[in-house]
């Protein structure tokens, strides 16, 4: 089984974290040591709350809207993932999703994260820095043919 190769870049202030993902390009903010408001408007990434239990951050995710639709989930969809280091370079990322309109009981999953000295890149434009190198590649042989200097 092929684990996902998720970059992710985590920042942490005193009331805050973030969480920037390089595919799909998105931006989560977890509130800490907070509690979900009783009205707020839905959104698609939900409304994340975030407490530590020992060395383990706990994030608490409700308020989806319908249209999130993770694998045919409805608005009641919860989340609840939990991110502990298992050494300088490894995270274990568990999550547990659960909504009694899609499924008859919570499920949960694992996989860990490992640190990558790699670059985080926008996901829209990486496709195209690979092309431009194949462009410009490309019209540099054009130049030298043109030219008549050899490949």
């Amino acid at each position: 089984m092929t684990m996902p190769r998720e970059k992710i870049v985590i920042l942490e202030s005193a009331d805050e974290i973030t969480l920037l993902f390089e595919m799909p390009r998105m931006v989560r903010r977890v509130r800490m040591n907070a509690s979900h408001p009783a009205k707020l408007e839905p959104s698609y990434l939900g409304d994340s709350v975030g407490h530590w239990e020992g060395n383990t951050l706990v994030v608490d995710t409700t308020n989806f809207t319908e249209k999130t639709q993770y694998e045919g989930s409805s608005d009641k969809l919860h989340v609840v993932e939990r991110f502990s280091r298992i050494d300088d370079k490894t995270l274990l990322y568990r999550f547990t999703i659960e909504d009694p309109e899609t499924w008859d009981r919570p499920w949960t999953g694992e996989y860990p994260w490992v640190k990558s000295d790699e670059m985080l890149y926008e996901y829209a434009c990486h496709e195209g820095n690979h092309a431009m190198e194949n462009v410009r590649s490309g019209a540099r042989a054009v130049e030298r043919q043109q030219s008549g200097q050899k490949p």
